[in-house]
């Protein structure tokens, strides 16, 4: 039977997921935002991404608003934290001078 391949793991995070892991290495505990730098709810899936890879963990339950997850950084999120981001493939538009017209 081929394997699923939509249940793979990332190796590494993407760059919205290591924008906001980040974010927990400031904070008491490397406690995780709810919300993004705009005010906005940080998305459910990048939350359980970071959880499935093991980046980040469930942290304490809130009274309040018991279906937002509260989670903190993990040694893991530190460590792949601390490596560096793999470039993303480049296309010939990225490299186009910004001065060139758009075709």
């Amino acid at each position: 039977m081929p394997a699923d391949r939509s249940r793979a793991v990332r190796t590494a995070p993407t760059g919205p997921q290591r924008r906001w892991l980040r974010r927990g290495l400031d904070q008491p505990g490397g406690k995780l935002p709810l919300f993004d730098p705009q005010g906005q709810r940080v998305s459910a899936n990048l939350v359980r991404a970071c959880l499935a890879a093991g980046w980040a963990e469930p942290w304490f339950d809130n009274p309040l608003k018991p279906d937002w997850l509260v989670c903190r950084l993990t040694e893991a999120g530190r460590r792949i934290l601390q490596e560096k981001p793999r470039a993303a493939k480049r296309t010939s538009l990225d490299l186009r001078d910004a001065r060139d017209p758009v075709p």
